[in-house]
């Protein structure tokens, strides 16, 4: 038997709007709405694993223990237009010039990295 992933799901008390961020971030766009309970995003292209948004009450606070690292073939460029969509800047990390990348977190507070895809 193998595993796979299929799906990276987010908590949230307003999953609407942040799977509509996450659809505008990735090219994607939201493919089922369970009465605004729960939300996918497929991504541009059908790349997996899709993006699931599901209310809950009372998300955990602090720093999630699970995050997207995506990568961009333009980081620079990508960061601006997340940063100009509703991301805030969390640090970048340059120390080694062999692999940089930043570290952003959606208008929610969720943690992601971009750095420059890899070949």
């Amino acid at each position: 038997m193998a595993l796979t992933v299929g799906m990276a799901t987010f908590d949230s008390d307003a999953p609407v709007p942040l799977a509509q961020w996450w659809a505008d971030a990735l090219g994607g766009t939201i493919v089922e709405n369970l009465d605004d309970f729960f939300i996918m995003v497929a991504q541009a292209g059908g790349g997996a694993p899709n993006l699931g948004f599901q209310l809950v009450s009372d998300p955990t606070p602090g720093k999630n223990r699970i995050h997207l690292d995506l990568g961009s073939t333009d980081r620079k460029t990508d960061v601006e237009r997340l940063l100009a969509a509703g991301a805030s800047l969390v640090a970048e990390h340059d120390e080694n010039p062999e692999f940089t990348w930043t570290t952003l977190a959606d208008p929610q507070g969720n943690q992601f990295c971009v750095s420059d895809a890899q070949e």
